[in-house]
Parts: C-alpha cells; structure tokens; sequence
C-alpha cells in the first residue's frame, strides 16, 4: 500500500487502568525496504506502547530485519531476523526459531494481512482463514486469522465499511486475542485495531485520520 501517517483516537486498560489517548502509525515503503513505527501516547503517562519494525520486501511480502517494542514500565526488547543464518532471536529471551519465508513480527503482521487482502480481495471472504507465523518480543507462534464478516466503523473521516478479522488465542493459551478492522475504499488500511490480553488489558485504536507523505 501506498506510504501514509495514520492517526488514531486510542482507548486502553494498562494494569487495570483506564485510559484514553492517542496513536500515530506510520507507513513507509521507499524501493524494496519498509519501515513501520507506531507510537501510542496518553495524558499524564506520555508514550505508553513504542512498535518499529524495518525490513525489506522479497517473494513472500514484507521480511522483517528487526522488530522493536518498548511498553510502560518494561524493558525494550529486539526481535531480530537473522537471515544469513535463518534464525529468529531474542533479546527478552533464549528462545530461538529457523527462518523459512514469510515470518512477520506484530506489527509488520497487521500489514502483510491487508497487502495480501489489496492483491486477492475475493478470497477475504467471512469464513476463509489466514496463517502467519509471528515473533513477539520473547517468542513466536502461528497467528490464524479469520475474516467475520463486513462492519461498519464509525471513524474520524465519517463511517467506513470494513472487513472485521479476529486472531483468537489458542484454546490452551494465555495468548492475545488481536481484531483488525480492514477498508477496501481507503487502500485496505487498518481503521481499527484492538489488542486485548487474557489479564484484561487491551489498547483499541480508532481511525482518527490519514495522510500521505
């Protein structure tokens, strides 16, 4: 998809706080590299959530180099893709996981969703089921992706009809349930996004507005 800034009004729980704030997500693609940066920011605590991720784009879409994640109150940890030696690794953990093609990271997931929506439109149908592999900052595991169905998104720039997918966690697993909200008519961008854990927490993003730089 085309470079953009897209801001969003955000709604969050953070160690059962609630809080409001706001979100800036910034796309870019220049040649055959990317880079993603995603900053979430309330009052009185400031910058809450910081995402970067960079890489390149190759056969299977986008192949993230390294992903970046600093949360309030915790450490910041460096996922990084080794492709010289096909691993993935961990700065938060001695986790390690071979590199075959097509691993994201959080973030750099949400993109290559809708990059893959933006080329086969008709097969993101409520039913069909999509799976990426994706490293967190201490570890990775598939992430299946279900389309629901068509929503309508009250949004920053009026109501918008978008393609609702869910990532639920594993029945066994203290994953995070993750839910995208897709807009054909606005180059298949995200218009909202909530990550919620199985604790409580979760941040929601709303489209507030975007621009293309």
């Amino acid at each position: 998809p085309p470079s953009a800034e897209i801001g969003y009004s955000v709604q969050a729980r953070q160690r059962g706080l609630a809080l409001k704030g706001e979100s800036l997500t910034s796309w870019r693609l220049d040649g055959d590299q990317y880079t993603i940066v995603s900053d979430t920011r309330v009052p009185l605590f400031g910058k809450i959530i910081e995402h970067k991720s960079e890489g390149a784009v190759d056969a299977y879409g986008l192949a993230p180099a390294r992903f970046y994640e600093k949360r309030l109150r915790k450490e910041a940890a460096t996922t990084t893709f080794e492709r010289d030696s096909k691993t993935i690794v961990f700065s938060a953990s001695d986790e390690s996981y071979p590199l075959k093609g097509g691993e994201q990271d959080r973030i750099s997931a949400v993109w290559q969703l809708l990059a893959i929506a933006r080329a086969n439109p008709g097969k993101f149908k409520p039913g069909s089921e999509w799976v990426l592999f994706v490293a967190g900052r201490r570890d990775a595991e598939p992430w299946s992706f279900k389309v629901v169905n068509t929503e309508n998104v009250a949004t920053g720039q009026g109501e918008v009809s978008a393609l609702h997918l869910v990532k639920a966690p594993p029945p066994d697993a203290q994953g995070q349930q993750v839910d995208l909200w897709l807009a054909p008519t606005l180059n298949w961008y995200p218009v909202r996004v909530r990550f919620a854990d199985n604790d409580g927490d979760f941040v929601e993003q709303t489209l507030e507005k975007i621009s293309h730089k």
